[in-house]
């Protein structure tokens, strides 16, 4: 590091130095030219002191800026990242190790030496600190892993970035365009093989989460086989370990994929285990991929709901499509002036779109059986809402506008919010999405409301509401304080292909308030009824007390089994009003749990089950993608090698002349009568001078 200082005058002359210095000349002749006592050396000394004094003074006059130049190099980084994912171990070649291999990939930080910043990461789902050796990723993000990079060294002298890979990856979008955002030089070591091996594997299970008890549901496989033509493909298919079905399919090519429907039958309420395995054939490569299982929610009847509303809206549309996407949900949209109060009590959930709305006035009706029967109710407000009306009839959002516009509001999800899960995908989504229109004016929260999404208004990140929810005397409430649904579906649709993030929200957001529409006192439910393995289980508990007030005083314990007959005992945590027991990544199976409590000198208990999927994305494909590591090498100025040429990695990075380390200027100005040693320089300089007269006897 090279420390440089130099003065600086601004918008003022650095000749005025000389002036400054002339002026100290003038004012030591005027006070020395005079006879002393003082011999004529010494006087020549004292008169140089008095001048330099005086021009000292006078420059700080100039007001004069120090400048100082810092200069810091910064070595290149080379960012080493391996794929340890199972498929690296699963689909290797003969005769290469993965774990020697993972050795010789972390030499090359001795071979590059101290001119380099060598950094090494390890990947599969998330990108995480370090080289690996255990080779158990359940799923393969190669986006994430370079998106970590991006967001940590970004700005940075990145020189090159190292990925080992069999460049299968089977989570996220594809790399090669996160891949252009760190602008540098990508060198690829191609892992795995090409060459198709005997293999058949379920490739995928097309089926709907949940049934209904006594229906046929529909369930589609895909199934392939390479090197096996001529073979017969056997699958068998068994419920909670039960042979249901069998098919038999005959393997025509040696790349062969077919597509099998079955038609299965729920005939027992509850979470059910679908298992689809295929029979190996002699030779095959590996049966870790021969065998899918899914879980299939049985229920005895649909949650219905409606949307009372009082003018067209294409937000009522959206809405409808988004929640039918979920069978459980039965929706059914009516204007007001067509609705039959006497059916209000048949539905689940109540959704008010712009109710009350101006100008119209609701039934007193509908509020009234709304309350007493405490039915879950969604508000959301738009430019046709009544908000004083609004305010009245609900407590839990208070909006007081300030002028009759409407505001572009954007969505922020917060993290603290626990009353139910969103995937981090949806979270992720959410903040991309268009903006919404809110009335303009202030908001105000009660105490016992939990927000699921603020507003940013413009680039201000704001404490309004977006969407909360909470719980009025056991009545469950949700206010959406914006209109603009439809295009959130629209613009989730052109980017993704897909509504699942703005479906989740809305699902989720229903079941909710359909949790407690049973008004048990005790409740104990799964935040999904199916977790993927890996994902964190977390259970959510509602206690209410004599006045279905929610309460989280005492101690809610609970313990959870698996079908091996393994328990796990829990102290569930207080969260707001509730609970809720983080229980961490659990093996992959069904489980049941029972939890109790008590209140008032009574006992409740709760039971239920859930279940941990287990992942196999890792298993459906053996042949690795070298297209894509070779146009990701070549795109960005790199190279893509082989394990066996690893050595020369470390002369390749050398002899890229754009891998340099780089110096950087950092400058920074200050005054330079803010300097101690200034003033110190000055007081000392009086000093000298007062001293020397004062031994010679002219003070």
């Amino acid at each position: 590091m090279l420390l440089l200082f130099s003065i600086t005058w601004g918008p003022v002359s650095g000749w005025w130095t000389l002036g400054c210095l002339g002026l100290g000349i003038i004012f030591a002749m005027v006070l020395y030219s005079q006879p002393t006592n003082i011999n004529k050396k010494a006087s020549y000394l004292l008169a140089a002191l008095r001048a330099l004094t005086v021009a000292v003074i006078t420059l700080l006059l100039l007001s004069p800026m120090l400048k100082s130049v810092t200069s810091r190099p910064e070595k290149p980084l080379v960012l080493v990242v391996m794929d340890n994912s199972s498929s690296i171990q699963l689909f290797k070649p003969a005769g290469f190790d993965p774990v020697k291999f993972v050795d010789r990939l972390g030499n090359l930080k001795s071979q590059l030496g101290a001119d380099y910043d060598v950094r090494e990461f390890n990947f599969a789902a998330d990108l995480k600190q370090g080289l690996s050796k255990t080779f158990n990723g359940k799923q393969t993000d190669i986006e994430r892993a370079f998106h970590g990079l991006y967001s940590r060294f970004a700005n940075q002298n990145i020189g090159a970035v190292v990925v080992a890979t069999d460049g299968i990856y089977n989570k996220g979008a594809d790399p090669q365009y996160i891949a252009r955002n760190l602008k540098t030089n990508i060198y690829t070591i191609a892992l795995g093989d090409t060459i198709p091996k005997r293999d058949l594997l379920i490739a995928n299970v097309n089926y709907n989460k949940t049934a209904f008890l006594g229906n046929d549901f529909e369930v589609e496989v895909l199934a392939e086989a390479y090197q096996s033509k001529g073979e017969n493909m056997r699958m068998a298919v068994t419920e909670d370990g039960n042979l249901v079905d069998n098919k038999t399919v005959g393997i025509t090519a040696n790349s062969f994929r077919q597509s099998i429907p079955l038609k299965l039958h729920a005939d027992k309420k509850g979470i059910h285990k679908f298992t689809f395995s295929l029979q190996p054939v002699k030779n095959e490569i590996s049966t870790a991929n021969n065998t899918e299982t899914v879980y299939v929610e049985v229920l005895d009847a649909k949650q219905k709901i409606l949307i009372l509303y009082n003018s067209p809206h294409p937000d009522i549309t959206a809405i409808k499509h988004s929640l039918e996407n979920n069978r459980n949900y039965e929706v059914k949209a009516t204007q007001l002036n067509n609705f039959e109060t006497a059916t209000l009590s048949t539905y689940n959930v109540v959704i008010l779109y712009q109710l009350p709305a101006q100008g119209v006035a609701m039934p007193l009706s509908i509020q009234m059986q709304l309350t007493s029967l405490k039915t879950p109710t969604w508000y959301i407000v738009g430019a046709q809402s009544n908000l004083q009306q609004l305010n009245s009839v609900q407590k839990l959002v208070q909006i007081s506008p300030s002028r009759p516009d409407m505001q572009e509001v954007f969505a922020i999800p917060k993290a603290d919010f626990s009353a139910f899960t969103l995937s981090d995908s949806t979270r992720r989504e959410l903040l991309l999405l268009p903006p919404l229109y809110a009335p303009f004016g202030s908001y105000n929260t009660s105490a016992t409301q939990t927000v699921l999404l603020k507003q940013r208004i413009s680039s201000v990140e704001t404490t309004y509401p977006l969407l909360a929810f909470g719980d009025e005397v056991g009545q469950r409430i949700a206010v959406l304080t914006a209109e603009g649904l439809w295009k959130w579906r629209l613009a989730e649709f052109e980017t993704q292909g897909n509504t699942h993030s703005v479906d989740e929200l809305m699902s989720q957001s229903v079941q909710y308030l359909t949790a407690s529409d049973n008004h048990n006192r005790f409740r104990v439910y799964p935040a999904r009824n199916v977790f993927n393995e890996g994902d964190d289980a977390i259970i959510n508990a509602e206690l209410y007390n004599d006045a279905l007030a929610l309460v989280n005083t005492p101690d809610v314990k609970i313990e959870l089994k698996s079908k091996a007959g393994k328990t796990y005992s829990f102290l569930l945590s207080r969260n707001g009003q509730s609970y809720q027991l983080n229980a961490g990544a659990l093996p992959a199976g069904e489980y049941s749990y029972t939890a109790n409590t008590k209140l008032s000198d009574k006992t409740l208990i709760a039971n239920g089950q859930f279940a941990i999927k287990a992942l196999n994305a890792e298993t459906r494909q053996s042949a690795a993608n070298y297209q894509m590591l070779y146009q990701l090498a070549k795109e960005n100025g790199g190279q893509m090698l082989m394990p066996s040429a690893i050595d020369q990695l470390a002369a390749l990075i050398r002899k890229n002349d754009n891998i340099k380390t780089v110096v950087y200027d950092d400058k920074s100005f200050r005054d330079l009568v803010d300097e101690k040693w200034v003033f110190v320089l000055i007081i000392g300089l009086i000093s000298l001078e007062w001293f020397l007269r004062k031994r010679a006897g002219e003070v």
